[in-house]
């Protein structure tokens, strides 16, 4: 076997930096005039609906937006249901591992920005992957303002399997630009991307090879989980550990088993590099990159299938900085939704009814609901606040209509997140996911700042701060 001829050390100089591709839709242009029509009349629809609730008590604009509330979250439920008993998920048995002899060369891309505290980490991490060294080229993409690796890399002695990428500075700053330079000059059969602070399980770049050879040509992206490292930290991680024990362990697989378009995490999906470069990369403009880039493999005709093995993260545990992250998420999710149906029929055509229903229940449910969620819940309390008495038996029209949705989505929200932990066998963590309503408000805060930007901040990418928990010292007890 060849060895790569690594640049270990090197930093691609501002003015030598790779030639980067751009998908033919971007979301540079947040919205066409007809979609900003669409929303400008939506909005004047719904706030003439609150005005006649408010003044003249008129319910029935309620049954549309309830109904759809409840369909959303069925669906949702329906998809984690389905990923409890499908069995779908791509899986490679030990055995397997050793009986495989001939390992392609895998690039792996890491994307970091002022991440000097968790750095370290992300070495032993990468480092530590049972991957045949000769066979492997890590790519860092760092940032030409990024001052603090700066000083760290002048001092950091790389192995000969690594290249150093000064990614040019210039708006967008974000992480799929980035990104993009990283694949401009990868040479691996394969590629997956790791964040900062991620810990992959040691043999997760076998599993993917082997997961790949397994499946039919079709298959771009294998999708691999991701949990936390500190689901106990405080209530916020449990909470949100919950919900990727969920997203990752049932939902996921879900959407899998129904064989529709699935929005990729940002981390840990590993790709056929030359499917990748035929669809040049990731969108600079969005802020969910790897959400628009899962939705763009499957309309091109490619799959993505979810991949058994864990990498392990840290749980955000600092409110605002979860706020920060999750704005990010949501408006990345609007992007993607409107960059997707600037021509609804083409898509409609391109998907078929069932993946086009699957699509926006999934993208856009996604925000929908959240940002629903908090409208619903006040004009409950104007209504309680409002009546001179509660009618125990025969409750007015407005509690009829908007009330039992509210409730069976709460309800069916905790069933997910109970779900999710108890398919980890986070036992522990049972009753955080009972709690979860309250989490929801905090999500559906995030998703009320990620529309605010969405108009008025499309392309701002807000860092997620790392090393809250602290640096894990010990990679083998987090990856066993």
């Amino acid at each position: 076997m060849d060895r790569i001829q690594g640049q270990a050390g090197v930093v691609t100089p501002a003015d030598a930096v790779p030639r980067v591709e751009i998908p033919e839709e971007t979301a540079y242009r947040s919205l066409t005039w007809w979609q900003w029509a669409a929303v400008l009349l939506l909005a004047a629809g719904f706030c003439q609906m609150v005005w006649l609730y408010l003044t003249s008590k008129t319910y029935l604009p309620f049954y549309v937006i309830s109904s759809v509330y409840l369909i959303i979250i069925s669906h949702k439920f329906a998809l984690v249901l389905r990923g409890v008993f499908s069995n779908r998920e791509v899986r490679v048995s030990e055995v397997e591992i050793l009986s495989h002899r001939d390992w392609p060369v895998y690039t792996i891309l890491l994307p970091i920005y002022r991440e000097r505290e968790i750095f370290p980490q992300l070495c032993r991490a990468v480092e530590y992957l049972d991957y045949p060294k000769d066979r492997l080229e890590v790519i860092l993409l760092t940032e030409e303002d990024d001052e603090q690796m700066r000083s760290v890399l002048a001092q950091w002695v790389p192995p000969p399997w690594w290249k150093v990428i000064t990614v040019p500075h210039s708006l967008p700053k974000t992480k799929g630009k980035a990104l993009n330079f990283g694949l401009a000059v990868a040479t691996g059969t394969y590629l997956v991307i790791y964040d900062a602070e991620d810990i992959p399980e040691r043999d997760q770049l076998k599993k993917a090879v082997i997961g790949f050879e397994r499946s039919p040509a079709n298959v771009a992206c294998l999708q691999a989980k991701l949990n936390y490292y500190n689901p106990e930290q405080n209530i916020l991680t449990e909470w949100f550990t919950a919900e990727y024990s969920s997203w990752f362990d049932l939902y996921l697989p879900g959407i899998d088993s129904m064989s529709a378009p699935i929005p990729l995490g940002g981390t840990s999906n590993h790709f056929r590099t030359s499917v990748l470069k035929e669809l040049k990369g990731w969108d600079p403009f969005n802020v969910t990159e790897d959400c628009d880039l899962g939705i763009r493999i499957f309309r091109r005709g490619y799959r993505t299938r979810v991949l058994d093995t864990t990498t392990w993260e840290e749980a955000n545990s600092d409110l605002n900085n979860w706020i920060k992250q999750r704005s990010r998420w949501v408006k990345g999710y609007i992007q993607t939704y409107f960059v997707h149906m600037r021509n609804p029929l083409a898509l409609l055509h391109r998907l078929g009814c069932i993946n086009f229903l699957h699509f926006t229940l999934i993208v856009a449910g996604n925000f929908f609901v959240l940002c629903f969620n908090p409208v619903a819940w006040g004009l409950s309390v104007y209504w309680l606040a409002s009546s001179r008495h509660l009618e125990f038996y025969l409750p007015n029209l407005f509690f009829q209509i908007v009330t039992p949705p509210l409730l069976i989505g709460n309800v069916l929200f905790v069933l997910i997140n109970v779900l999710g932990v108890i398919n980890r066998k986070y036992y522990r963590l049972i009753l955080a996911a009972l709690l979860s309503p309250v989490y929801w408000v905090l999500m559906s805060v995030g998703a009320w700042k990620g529309l605010w930007q969405y108009f008025f901040r499309p392309h701002y990418w807000e860092k997620t701060d790392h090393a809250l928990f602290g640096v894990i010292t010990e990679t083998r007890s987090r990856t066993a």
